[in-house]
């Protein structure tokens, strides 16, 4: 029955539109219309983390009650500021041979980090930049200890320790440590491996006062809430914070949630990390196994937003020294790496609900990869392997479609005869597909059940930070970016428009010219998509016409192309 499978073909282009408004709608800060984002079911924060006024920490806060880090614009304290006077502020640059980090001696904060092996976008010889801090960009890794007048993030340091990761090491030591505030030193030692964006984090709290102190230790990611430069304004992916608990596994946190002090997320765990996620790139602070702690997301100023985690340090008696160690995890999203740091990392490679089949098809993506050596080609044969996968689905509904088809003469002669009867008419149709043997059902249902395996390739395609400056071939040098001269996205458009010439024109003028619309419109979202998106788009297409000739020709139904009649 055409008129079924038209009909299921129109609620699918539909369904399709509105995923696209709601997705348009979240890009542009609003709240998605027809799917919005349900509520996780957690336990509230408690009352006794919720932010101090900056200017009461840490002067204000009691040892050993929980409260939160100072904001990032709260004043130094008094004897912070007598350190100051001893310790001027500097910025130190140090670099292994994939980082270049910038550290800022208020606190010992990361206020820069440089991806050596990842260009910026569209900028082939300047290094990607993650943390940064600018007029239009604000993004660091800090940490310090509350629970009294302790060194915290706004703490005035002093620096030790080699700037550069000689030829001969493995290994960077730094080390940042503070004047004594109370009796209380804090060291913060970073270890910079080579080869890695994990960084260890070891933080040392010195007690050369004349009393036991309980401090706890608190770590958290600020950045500003603006997207990412250079984003799509065709897709969307998601940016801002995101936690990982064993009990509730991944969880996203919205900024406009965060302000509207409606983020939901697990607040005390003895496992899991935090992070800062955005297209491609994360940061992520992470606690040992089996180590209790609160974790909190604030505002902290008009356009900057803090996530972190706070732990206690334990007691440390007068003149003894007590170490936590963590680890600080900055650069790009590469799944068997994030793997292979902590549980759950990999989650910050969002694949949204498709995730139970993108990361097979992803693993398979790689090993392709592993073997042919070129992304876009690794990209075809995927394409390839999955539609040997479902010939045979393919091959159930094309052979339908082409039965169908055979019986098309037949089903417009009744339409004509009983239009002004449709029960009549829908009886007679129903016998004729009873007599020929044919189920109105069968084109459909097959297309239907592939669905979902290429909308997860699709996010996998998007996801995947090795498709950035991957070339293909020729004029293809990235395959995360457009077509610079268009050229996939007009072939894309025209097989497009040659699967909708097979297929037979609808009997209402208005569908028969919508059919020809659809394609057109959604044609034009992809001459701005990145390029490995609209190969893979191309080599479906491809493949879906030359499967469907060569069905229809076996059933003895050659090919014709139905041009459009405007």
């Amino acid at each position: 029955m055409n008129d079924i499978r038209r009909t299921i073909l129109w609620v699918i282009f539909a369904f399709s539109l509105v995923m696209l408004w709601d997705q348009w709608q979240v890009h542009n800060g609003r709240k998605a219309t027809f799917f919005p984002r349900g509520a996780t079911p957690t336990a509230s924060a408690p009352a006794s983390a919720a932010p101090p006024a900056a200017s009461d920490v840490p002067a204000a806060a009691t040892a050993g009650a929980t409260a939160m880090p100072p904001a990032t614009d709260a004043t130094a304290s008094a004897a912070a500021t007598v350190a100051d006077a001893a310790a001027p502020r500097e910025r130190i640059e140090v670099s292994t041979d994939v980082l270049k980090l910038v550290f800022d001696t208020e606190g010992g904060t990361v206020i820069r980090s440089e991806f050596l092996k990842h260009a910026a976008q569209g900028q082939a010889d300047q290094p990607f930049v993650l943390f940064d801090h600018g007029a239009n960009r604000v993004y660091q890794a800090q940490s310090g200890l509350i629970g009294g007048p302790f060194p915290n993030h706004k703490t005035p340091m002093t620096f030790s320790g080699e700037r550069t990761l000689a030829d001969d090491a493995n290994e960077l030591v730094l080390r940042f440590e503070s004047l004594e505030q109370d009796g209380v030193r804090l060291n913060k030692i970073y270890t910079l491996k080579r080869g890695s964006y994990l960084i260890d984090v070891r933080h040392e709290v010195v007690n050369a006062s004349g009393q036991t102190v309980n401090p706890q230790l608190y770590v958290q990611l600020v950045r500003d809430g603006n997207k990412p430069a250079g984003e799509s304004t065709f897709y969307s992916t998601f940016t801002g914070p995101a936690f990982y608990t064993d009990a509730k596994k991944f969880q996203k946190v919205e900024f406009s949630d965060i302000e509207k002090g409606k983020a939901e997320f697990v607040t005390s765990s003895p496992d899991g990390w935090v992070a800062m996620v955005q297209h491609y790139f994360a940061s992520a602070w992470l606690w040992p196994q089996a180590t209790q702690h609160e974790n909190f997301a604030r505002k902290v100023d008009n356009n900057l937003y803090a996530a972190g985690m706070i732990a206690p340090v334990g007691a440390v008696s007068p003149g003894t020294t007590r170490s936590t160690d963590t680890r600080l995890f900055v650069g790009p999203q590469e799944e068997k790496v994030l793997e292979s740091i902590a549980p759950g990392l990999e989650l910050v490679k969002d694949y949204g609900f498709f995730t139970i089949l993108s990361k097979p098809l992803y693993w398979l993506l790689d090993k392709l990869h592993g073997f042919i050596g070129n992304w876009g080609w690794s990209i075809v044969a995927l394409v390839v392997l999955l539609k040997i996968a479902f010939y045979w689905l393919n091959a159930k509904a094309y052979q339908s479609m082409a039965r169908m088809k055979a019986i098309n003469p037949k089903v417009m002669e009744l339409r004509e005869r009983y239009k002004d009867n449709p029960q009549q008419m829908q009886m007679e149709m129903m016998r004729v597909y009873r007599e020929e043997k044919v189920n109105p059902m069968g084109g459909c249902l097959p297309i239907l059940i592939q669905i979902p395996v290429f909308i997860a390739l699709y996010w996998v395609l998007l996801s995947s930070v090795e498709m950035r400056g991957a070339p293909w071939m020729l004029w293809i040098k990235d395959l995360s970016a457009k077509d610079p001269y268009f050229i996939l996205p007009i072939v894309m458009t025209l097989t497009t428009l040659l699967q909708t010439a097979l297929n037979p024109l609808p009997p209402d003028p208005m569908q028969a010219k919508m059919m020809w619309m659809m394609p057109l419109i959604f044609s034009v979202m992809f001459f701005f998509f990145p390029a490995g998106l609209v190969l893979y788009w191309i080599t479906n297409n491809i493949l879906t016409i030359a499967q469907q000739w060569v069905i229809n020709t076996r059933m003895g139904v050659p090919p014709q192309f139905n041009l459009p009649k405007f």
